[in-house]
């Protein structure tokens, strides 16, 4: 791999690692919520998980695209 894609894919790493990890502890927190039956809880905790799904397969996208020399999107327009 060259270094100059190894640069261009730590800013959407740490994006997505943190976004993704954003997402999972909203989902944690979702199973402490007082007065809700535990099906619920599941239930709201399970759209942050997705979240979190969908935004790690964006990542491998974009990596994909970055190690295929595709630096913009605009170019597929």
């Amino acid at each position: 791999m060259k270094p100059e894609h190894r640069k261009k894919m730590i800013a959407p790493l740490v994006i997505a690692v943190l976004l993704a990890a954003y997402y999972l502890i909203i989902s944690a927190l979702c199973l402490f919520l007082p007065g809700i039956p535990m099906i619920f809880k599941f239930l709201i905790a399970a759209i942050p998980i997705a979240l979190a799904s969908v935004t790690v397969y964006v990542l491998l996208e974009r990596i994909e695209e970055i190690r295929s020399g595709e630096e913009d999107d605009l170019s597929q327009y």
